[in-house]
């Protein structure tokens, strides 16, 4: 494979939490899925393609998803893919969070402020673009035509930001529990190398991009597609996202 052309990259958010359902900030709570959602996973699983290495975030809804979607591939786990650190707002919802004049500060920034005692969209985005960096350069080291990475809502969106070509912003990029977007790797053009560490991160940073190919349903979506399984139309997984900024 010649400077990553051709690969593609399945960017997939994790499925359902009991915080997801209940709209909360969910971020380094490590939390399981819910009995429902890995139900859903479980049928999903024969739509996706197997790739040829899966990456995943080490917290407990991401590892569950990538052993549910791919058994055939032991997930390699990077702690950077990480959600966000939420810090003070941690597993709180709007509900909560209304009248703490913090939660109104970092409303009217525009998601810019750092959450108390917890990360900056700056700071979140640098780490997880850092780690999307190390986990292609290992798969192109390997030759892989195809590669997942089984992470999270704000992951998702803060890799598409910095990547996708055309671009498209960080909220615009919001995916559904299960659900996500196939893009295909493309190589941004030569880039001077930096001698310095924090340098050549950044350059290496602007080395790919993500050009969207398609738009990945969530596996409740899929499942209700079909009629040999027993959805009720009740209690949908894949309600707005609430572990995204």
């Amino acid at each position: 494979m010649k400077e990553g052309y051709g690969m593609q990259v399945y960017l997939i958010r994790h499925g359902t939490t009991a915080g997801n359902l209940e709209r909360r900030y969910v971020g380094t709570t490590d939390e399981p899925l819910t009995e429902r959602a890995i139900r859903a996973l479980r049928a999903a699983r024969e739509s996706y393609p197997l790739p040829d290495s899966v990456f995943a975030s080490p917290m407990k809804r991401c590892v569950q998803t990538a052993e549910l979607l791919f058994p055939e591939r032991q997930a390699e786990l990077c702690d950077d893919l990480r959600e966000c650190a939420f810090g003070e707002f941690e597993y709180k919802n709007y509900q909560e969070l209304q009248g703490d004049n913090r939660y109104q500060a970092w409303i009217d920034s525009g998601g810019m402020l750092a959450f108390p005692g917890g990360e900056s969209l700056e700071m979140f985005a640098d780490r997880c673009c850092a780690a999307f960096e190390a986990c292609i350069r290992s798969a192109r080291a390997r030759e892989n035509g195809s590669i997942a990475f089984v992470v999270h809502g704000g992951t998702i969106m803060a890799i598409l930001d910095r990547y996708s070509s055309p671009h498209r912003d960080y909220f615009d990029w919001q995916a559904a529990n299960a659900g996500g977007f196939l893009c295909e790797l493309l190589p941004k053009g030569k880039v001077e190398e930096s001698g310095t560490e924090a340098k050549e991160s950044v350059a290496k940073a602007e080395r790919y991009s993500l050009k969207l190919i398609s738009v990945l349903p969530s596996s409740r979506e899929w499942a209700e597609t079909r009629s040999d399984l027993p959805w009720d139309g009740e209690e949908r997984e894949d309600a707005p996202e609430q572990d995204i900024f």
